[in-house]
């Protein structure tokens, strides 16, 4: 059990980005950099004692700094979309980036909170804490923010991802992570073979642009439903519109019965390693996005990502919550402060 610290790289305006590796006694280890918070490295064994990487990413800093699948990248303050780029709060409209035909993604793809440097504290607990602080109107977003985002790796094989948030006006906060997992390994292959299950027996269809209609729809006798374990590339392709309208599964799914507890949403498991990994979390939705649009480039170990060769669990509030009243409210400020815990464990 430890924490360690090296020199990740060093930014483009010459300030130094570190790498923090966390380890317990199972032998899995995290390595994180304070560059986009962003979880870098995880290392898993398997039941045999094998070790491997299981989320894709880059060996080096300038890497990063295009991203443009959001590699291991902690979003905020804003992940998914936002219909229009738009949105009000209390009758005032705010403008964001428009970076995704006529809508927002993940706040901005170049000023966005993964591609700044996090000031840093490395905790007692064998965790890190990563902390930003961003101004009224930054990226078109009201309020002066406090951000902090924690990791943490325990002995039972659980990497915790905690999130706290306040803001002296009300504003949009709905932050998550962005890794890719391959649970064979991050230069293993597609993962359309992983066995995926998810607690969630409704999901937000969408429209063409991946804006959410509104409406909560039952999965129940679609492809849509991982009710029960089924391999991720069973129904991928089937001619249903929502698949097409995404090129596969980048949907999110309404967890069952949540109420902000933290409880298990996911199970994922990799039939050639045997790894199996749970996600937990305190919130109300889950984008399963089956990895259908990264762009073929040269990753961590000179592998070569392409299409479905990982696969993301985003935890969130549904995307373009803030223009849906009918969704849960990611609106938070002096009277609501943002917290959230997602955990992914190995079991």
């Amino acid at each position: 059990m430890g924490i360690t610290k090296e020199l990740f790289g060093t930014t483009r305006d010459g300030k130094e980005v570190y790498a923090f590796t966390l380890d317990n006694k199972k032998g899995m280890k995290a390595r994180v950099i304070n560059f986009g918070a962003i979880l870098v490295n995880l290392y898993v064994p398997d039941a045999q004692g094998n070790v491997e990487d299981v989320v894709l990413g880059f060996d080096n800093l300038e890497s990063y700094y295009r991203n443009g699948s959001f590699f291991g990248a902690t979003i905020g303050p804003s992940a998914n979309r936002v219909g229009n780029a738009k949105f009000e709060i209390h009758g005032k409209t705010y403008q964001l980036d428009v970076n995704d035909g006529p809508n927002n993604l993940h706040s901005h793809m170049e000023l966005g909170y993964h591609k700044r440097l996090w000031d840093t504290t490395i905790n007692e607990d064998n965790s890190v804490t990563f902390f930003l602080e961003a101004p009224d109107g930054d990226m078109g977003f009201p309020g002066n923010k406090k951000i902090s985002m924690t990791y943490s790796l325990s002995d039972a094989n659980e990497l915790k991802l905690s999130y706290h948030a306040v803001s002296d006006a009300d504003t949009l906060i709905n932050m998550t992570n962005h890794s890719y997992f391959n649970l064979s390994g991050h230069k293993a292959g597609k993962i359309e073979d992983h066995l995926l299950t998810l607690h969630a027996s409704h999901y937000t269809p969408v429209v063409p642009g991946a804006i959410p209609t509104g409406e909560i729809a039952p999965v129940a006798g679609t492809p849509m439903d991982f009710t029960k374990s089924k391999p991720v590339g069973q129904d991928i392709n089937a001619d249903f519109e929502q698949l097409k309208l995404t090129f596969g599964y980048d949907h999110n799914f309404v967890i069952d019965n949540a109420d902000g507890s933290l409880r298990e949403i996911a199970v994922l498991e990799d039939p050639k390693s045997g790894r199996k990994m749970k996600t937990f979390t305190t919130l109300p939705g889950v984008q399963f996005y089956a990895g259908n649009c990264i762009g073929e480039e040269t990753g961590k170990e000179g592998a070569l990502y392409a299409p479905r060769k990982g696969m993301c669990l985003e935890t969130q509030y549904y995307p373009d919550a803030i223009n849906k009243p009918q969704f849960p409210s990611a609106v938070f400020g002096p009277d609501r402060e943002y917290d959230a815990v997602t955990v992914y464990q190995f079991v």
